[in-house]
C-alpha cells in the first residue's frame, strides 16, 4: 500500500454508504422544521450559489456560520450537508452552506476564489438576513476544510488582489493541507489536479493571514495522512504565532465525524457552538 492510497476513504470507512445515506437523511429532516432560502446567488456561475439557514427565533445582530462541504474536489452537493446547521442554529446562529465548482471541469484556483467570493458576498450581506457581519465564523470538512484554510491564507505563489473576508473562527475538520500526493493518487482521472496545482494550492506552504481562532479538528479513526498532515498545519501556524489548537475527536472515521460536528450534544458539536457565540 502507498501512501497516496491513504486517501481513498471508502476502502476504510466499512459503512461509508450509510452514513452518506446519513447525512441526506438528517439533512432533508432539517430542512423540514428549519427556514431555508435555497440558491441564492453570490455569483454568476451555475453552482455559485448558497443556501441560508435561519434560526426559529434569530435575534438581533446574529453569528453568522458558513460551512462549506468536502468530496475531494470533484463531488458533493450543499444540500446534502444542511444537517451541520444544527448546532448553529442551536446557538442562535445564522447558517449558510456554500456552493462551487468542481474539477475537473474547473481548475483548483477556481474553487479557492469561489469560495472567498461567496464568503466575501455574505459578509456584505449579512444584514440581509438578521446577521451581524462583524460575527463571521466558518468550518470546512476534509476538501471543504482545505478550501476555507485560503479564506484566512494567501498561496505561497499568490500576487495578493481582493482583500480577504474578516473571519473571527475558522474550523478546519479532516482536512488535506499537503496536496503533493493528490495528482498520483486514486484521484488523478477524477479530479486530475495537476503537480502545479497541488504545489500552488497547500496550506501547508501558504501564507497565513490574521485570524483569532483556528481549530483543527479530526477523527482519531483516520488514516495517517490526515493526521500527520492536521499535526503539521498546527504546528506551522503556532510557529508564525497564529493563534490555533488541534483536537481529536475519538472514535471517529472521516465519514463519522462529520455526524459529530452536526450534533449539538456532542463535544465537537459543542466546539462549533462555543466558536459561534463568541464571534
Amino acid at each position: 500500500m502507498t501512501p497516496q492510497d491513504l486517501y481513498r476513504i471508502r476502502d476504510f470507512v466499512p459503512d461509508f454508504d450509510a452514513i452518506a445515506a446519513e447525512f441526506a437523511a438528517r439533512s432533508r429532516e432539517l430542512s423540514a422544521r428549519a427556514e431555508v432560502r435555497a440558491d441564492i446567488r453570490y455569483g454568476p456561475g451555475s453552482r455559485e450559489v448558497i443556501d441560508i439557514i435561519l434560526p426559529e427565533r434569530p435575534s438581533a445582530k446574529a453569528p453568522l456560520h458558513v460551512f462549506v462541504h468536502g468530496g475531494y474536489w470533484r463531488s458533493g452537493e450543499k444540500e446534502n450537508y444542511r444537517f451541520v446547521a444544527a448546532p448553529i442554529l442551536a446557538a442562535g446562529g445564522v447558517a449558510a452552506l456554500i456552493e462551487y465548482d468542481l474539477m475537473p471541469g474547473a481548475r483548483l484556483q477556481v474553487l479557492v476564489d469561489q469560495v472567498r467570493r461567496g464568503v466575501s458576498w455574505l459578509q456584505r450581506h449579512a444584514g440581509d438576513f438578521g446577521a451581524d457581519p462583524r460575527r463571521l465564523t466558518v468550518s470546512g470538512h476534509s476538501a471543504g476544510a482545505h478550501l476555507a484554510s485560503f479564506l484566512a491564507a494567501r498561496g505561497p505563489r499568490e500576487v495578493e488582489t481582493a482583500p480577504l473576508p474578516a473571519l473571527q473562527g475558522l474550523l478546519l475538520l479532516s482536512g488535506i493541507y499537503d496536496l503533493s500526493g493528490i495528482p498520483d493518487s486514486f484521484l488523478r482521472d477524477e479530479a486530475r489536479m495537476t503537480p502545479a496545482e497541488a504545489e500552488a494550492w497547500s496550506p501547508l506552504s501558504a501564507i497565513p493571514v490574521e485570524c483569532p481562532m483556528r481549530l483543527i479538528a479530526f477523527g482519531a479513526d483516520e488514516t495517517s495522512p490526515f493526521l500527520d498532515q492536521a499535526a503539521s498545519l498546527h504546528t506551522m501556524l503556532r510557529d508564525q504565532s497564529q493563534s490555533a489548537r488541534i483536537m481529536d475527536v475519538p472514535h471517529r472515521n472521516h465519514m463519522s465525524v462529520v455526524l459529530e460536528l452536526g450534533d449539538p450534544t456532542s463535544v465537537l458539536g459543542k466546539c462549533l457552538a462555543d466558536m459561534i457565540a463568541g464571534a
